[in-house]
């Protein structure tokens, strides 16, 4: 038994404790990424403060259609080669915006746009992402015109609007726990040692962008993160809920907007429902990360929920096998 035991938290990368602060670490925190506009390019950066929808600045932001329709690279491929930039300081855990404070946004071809973070807001109504709608901030005629410009069809920048607005996470999965303008869930793991085993497989190595992570963790067997059920990061405790089945946006090529074939065709002979889930429905799908959720983000507001680049990564609880987490 203590031979299996063994062999179970060296494949899992490592355990702990009780506390989450006993034992080996299970991997690492290697990069932090931030989507500030939905669907477009993310930005690395060095910590990020934990709130009530996730990390901050994270998806704040989505392009809608004439219908109030968000776009995303699905539909626009184009949008991958969209940028933002914030500033150094917005991510700093008490950073409040000032009249100076902007979100920069390039693309090619296209001016650089500077949308205030302080400025006052006119309310856009029904705007829609997948199944929920809700009122949003229209950023105004200067980027609607931007955007339209560079898609080729109206187009308008609109922003959260947390006071008001509360969109769920599925109850299926994760009761009582909220998002902005993510897909479905607050945050997504995944790990190097996971991208470095596809990549193995792969004619042309993809970078990770291709699958679009909050946190990506380095030091953990491939698929490791898979079976992820509770996990401590600096002090906050993360629950893994749900296996991240992966759309078309792995298949286009991030630093061109192209569409392909790959990842995802090679995956679907390793990483389908089909093989790792065999008892479940979905056979077709492809599983790459996993969705989490912070419990503290939950409760009432307080000080040092931030996570950091070089972060242990502290393993409290395990799925017993892919076929029995959550997707």
């Amino acid at each position: 038994m203590e031979k299996a035991a063994s062999f179970l938290s060296s494949l899992l990368g490592g355990g702990g404790g009780g506390d989450g602060q006993a034992g080996e670490p299970a991997a690492t925190v290697a990069s932090i990424l931030i989507y500030p506009i939905k669907s477009c390019r993310g930005v690395s950066v060095p910590q990020a403060p934990v709130t009530s929808t996730g990390f901050r600045w994270d998806r704040q932001w989505v392009v809608v259609n004439a219908k109030g329709r968000a776009l995303t690279q699905r539909v626009e491929p184009k949008m991958a080669l969209v940028e933002t930039e914030l500033p150094p300081a917005a991510f700093d855990e008490d950073w409040q915006p000032t009249p100076d404070s902007y979100l920069v946004i390039r693309a090619p071809g296209m001016d650089t746009l500077k949308v205030p973070l302080a400025a006052e807001h006119v309310t856009l109504d029904d705007v829609s992402v997948w199944e929920w709608s809700g009122s949003a901030y229209d950023e105004g005629t200067e980027a609607a015109e931007w955007f339209s410009a560079y898609f080729g069809k109206p187009s308008r920048l609109v922003r959260f609007k947390e006071e008001s607005e509360i969109r769920p996470t599925n109850p299926e999965y994760a009761q009582g726990y909220k998002i902005t303008f993510t897909d479905c869930f607050p945050f997504l793991i995944a790990s190097q040692g996971s991208l470095d085993a596809l990549n193995e497989l792969l004619k042309e190595p993809v970078p990770i962008n291709r699958f679009r992570p909050n946190i990506l963790v380095d030091g953990c067997h491939p698929y490791a993160e898979d079976l992820w059920k509770t996990m401590k990061i600096n002090k906050l405790t993360f629950d893994g809920v749900k296996l991240c089945d992966r759309c078309k946006v792995p298949t286009i090529n991030q630093e061109n907007g192209i569409p392909g074939s790959e990842p995802t065709e090679t995956m679907l002979t390793f990483r389908s429902g089909e093989v790792i889930r065999p008892s479940h429905k979905n056979k077709q799908k492809v599983y790459f990360g996993q969705n989490l959720v912070c419990k503290e983000s939950v409760s009432a507001k307080g000080k040092g929920r931030i996570v950091k680049v070089g972060d242990p990564v502290y393993v409290l609880q395990t799925y017993p096998c892919s076929d029995e987490v959550p997707a």
